[in-house]
C-alpha cells in the first residue's frame, strides 16, 4: 500500500494555476494527514487546492478513521467512495512515491517515471469545521504484484478523469488503466521516519 510519496520539485505550469499556493514548501516525505496539493477542475478550469490526505465525508466524525486510499477494484461500489467518485474526481501531483520490500526486514524504495511530475488518481470531500469547509482526498490504488500503488494517469486519462461530463463507463475504464514502467532504487532507512521531510529521504541505500 502505498503510504508516502514526495513532491518537492514542479514545473512553472503547475505553479501557474489557479489556486496553487504561493508559499508552496517541497516535501519529501507526505504521509496520511498530511496538508497535499490536490488538481480539479472547476467551472472547465484546471485549479490546484491543498487538502487533508484521508477522506472525511461531512458525516464523519472521528477523524482517525479517514481513509488514505481507496482500491480500483471496489470504488464505484464502496458506500464511502462511490458519490466522490462519480462527481469529485481529483489529481495529486508527485515526483515518487515509496515502498517497502522483504519478508523479514523491510527495505524503502523510490518509485519514479519518466515524467518528473507524476499525477495520481484520487478522490476528494468536503467537511466542515467551525463554519469552514475543508478539502480531503484519498489516493486511487491499484494492485501491483503483492503492493498496492497509485494508479498514475497519463494526459489524456488526467483530462478525462478530471472531466465533470466524462461518462461512467470511461471513468471505470480508467480504474484500469496500463501503469508507466517505473524507475526503482533502494534507500537507506531514513525515510521510515515520518517526521523526517527533507531531501536526505532520498539517500540511496
Amino acid at each position: 500500500m502505498c503510504g508516502r510519496y514526495a513532491l518537492f520539485r514542479w514545473s512553472p505550469s503547475l505553479a501557474a494555476l489557479p489556486g496553487f499556493p504561493s508559499d508552496q514548501q517541497p516535501h519529501w516525505n507526505l504521509a496520511p494527514g498530511a496538508q497535499v496539493l490536490m488538481l480539479r477542475e472547476v467551472e472547465g478550469e484546471r485549479q490546484a487546492a491543498l487538502a487533508r490526505w484521508g477522506l472525511t465525508p461531512a458525516w464523519l466524525t472521528d477523524l482517525s478513521r479517514t481513509p488514505a486510499q481507496a482500491r480500483a477494484e471496489t470504488l464505484a461500489d464502496q458506500p464511502m467512495f462511490r458519490e466522490p467518485f462519480r462527481q469529485r474526481r481529483c489529481l495529486l501531483p508527485a515526483n515518487g512515491f515509496y515502498e517497502w520490500r522483504g519478508s523479514v526486514r523491510k527495505r524503502p524504495y523510490w518509485l519514479t517515471g519518466d515524467a518528473s511530475v507524476l499525477h495520481f488518481a484520487a478522490i476528494w470531500e468536503i467537511y466542515p469545521v467551525g463554519g469552514h469547509n475543508y478539502l480531503s482526498v484519498a489516493l486511487v490504488t491499484q494492485a501491483a504484484a503483492n503492493q498496492r500503488r497509485p494508479l498514475i494517469l497519463d494526459e489524456q486519462a488526467q483530462q478525462d478523469w478530471l472531466a465533470a461530463d466524462t461518462p461512467l463507463p470511461r471513468a471505470l475504464e480508467l480504474l484500469a488503466s496500463p501503469q508507466p514502467t517505473l524507475r526503482e532504487r533502494v534507500l537507506a532507512n531514513l525515510v521510515n521516519d515520518p517526521k523526517l521531510d527533507a531531501p536526505e529521504c532520498l539517500t540511496p541505500a
